[in-house]
């Protein structure tokens, strides 16, 4: 944080305390003292090993100030939950929660140790002890940016703020009392077992990442990101859990786009080349002894002319319209169409394929395309050649098996336009070997 965003902190922080409780410092004291431990806070939060001390050290100095009335903490709370906007660091939302504790800590302790030098009875220390390890509790919990909840080790939530609140879009009594399964998506459910108390509990110590979907109160469901660890109960208490999450819902939003993107042709919206390489190698590694795999390798005959005469635009309109004829000719048959480049498409038939089935691909194929296309105004009629292979699945290639639908499409179109031609191979150490060949209009 700027020296300037200091400052402003400073005198709205100042300005909260001075309208809630004394204020025995002069106003520009008051400024330069938070604005000061404001500093501090900000760059141990930024810094790469983090070191909650800053906190303590800003709770105590506050006490030192004799800014001691009840209000001091939760107001200061308040303030300060404001630094998760202004640092730049990527755990600072992790981070921002454990410096207001360590505050509220500090500034119990020197509170506790001022009252003692002014000979408060142990009764009445204990008492007031107790009352401000209840306030830094709460205050870490109602101003925290991220979802805190405590649990105990049966899974039973016993507490949580209003972030996780809001993350599920009920309210807090909601939460107290229900099981953590309840807004666990129930694909995650045994892992969450698995991990937090068939591993975490009954080792009775350490913390535990997880990163699981949540069910929202519309039915929905986002992602959260959550570190559990376990903690010992004091002066007899129960052990419990405390879990410290966020909302990385975007963020598996922007993944899915993106690996949504890498793998499908932006015209079309088919699978492209990258989807189809993944495909095939999937069908090859887990297809049997005796099993079988086909490509169609389909170009367009005279496309180049479409371009010429119509334009680019008509050219791509035309493309998505074809695009969408060849899915549909084969639907509910486990076959892919893909586009891999300008007028260029693939047709994957994974095992159990054989002649007659990729014969028939490649027949639907091109019946597809034989009423003509209407783009913008003019109808357009046009035919596909067609390379297509069937292989052995096992040892088999994906790149040489794309080379060998290729090559065959290469013959498809020297004999002649609007065919097939359907070669069959048998695998051998290094290359397809070719045993036979059908050609077919």
């Amino acid at each position: 944080m700027d020296e300037d965003g200091q400052l402003e902190l400073a005198r709205d922080w100042w300005l909260a305390l001075s309208r809630t409780c004394p204020t025995p410092l002069p106003v520009c004291d008051a400024h330069r003292l938070l604005a000061g431990l404001i500093g501090d806070l900000s760059a141990s939060l930024d810094r790469e090993v983090f070191d909650a001390s800053a906190g303590a050290a800003a709770g105590a100095a506050l006490v030192e100030a004799e800014l001691t009335d009840p209000a001091v903490l939760p107001v200061s709370a308040g303030a300060l939950a404001r630094l998760g906007t202004h640092t730049r660091h990527a755990e600072a939302a992790q981070r921002l929660p454990i410096m207001l504790a360590s505050f509220g800590q500090g500034y119990g302790t020197a509170l506790d140790a001022a009252r003692r030098q002014r000979r408060i009875t142990v009764e009445q220390a204990l008492t007031e002890a107790q009352r401000a390890a209840d306030e830094r509790f709460r205050v870490v919990f109602d101003h925290a940016a991220v979802a805190i909840a405590i649990g105990d080790t049966d899974g039973c939530l016993m507490d949580a703020n209003q972030c996780l609140a809001d993350m599920i879009g009920v309210s807090v009594e909601h939460l107290r009392g229900i099981s953590v399964y309840d807004f666990a998506h129930p694909d995650d459910r045994d892992g969450i077992r698995a991990m937090v108390y068939d591993r975490l509990v009954p080792t009775g110590e350490g913390t535990v990442k997880l990163e699981q979907r949540i069910q929202r109160a519309d039915g929905t469901y986002g992602w959260a990101s959550f570190a559990i660890t376990f903690v010992k109960g004091a002066a007899g208490q129960d052990d419990y859990l405390l879990a410290v999450g966020e909302d990385v819902t975007e963020r598996h939003r922007m993944e899915d786009e993106l690996h949504w993107q890498a793998r499908h042709d932006p015209l079309t919206g088919l699978p492209n080349r990258r989807q189809l390489v993944e495909r095939l190698e999937g069908a090859i590694g887990l297809a049997g002894a005796d099993a079988q795999v086909g490509l169609c390798f389909l170009d367009l005959d005279g496309f180049k002319h479409v371009n010429d005469h119509y334009g680019h635009g008509a050219g791509d309109r035309l493309l998505t319209a074809v695009a969408a004829q060849l899915r549909d000719s084969v639907p509910g048959q486990g076959v892919m169409v893909s586009r891999i480049g300008g007028d260029e498409f693939v047709a994957l038939i994974p095992p159990p394929a054989d002649h007659d089935r990729v014969a028939a691909v490649a027949d639907r194929l091109l019946a597809a395309l034989e009423q003509p296309i209407t783009v913008g105004h003019n109808r357009l009629r046009l035919s596909a050649s067609i390379g297509a292979v069937v292989a052995p699945a096992t040892g088999t290639d994906a790149e040489a098996l794309l080379d060998a639908a290729d090559t065959a499409l290469f013959r498809a179109k020297a004999d002649g336009k609007g065919r097939w031609v359907l070669r069959a191979h048998t695998s051998r150490p290094g290359a397809l070997a070719i045993y036979s060949e059908e050609v077919r209009s």
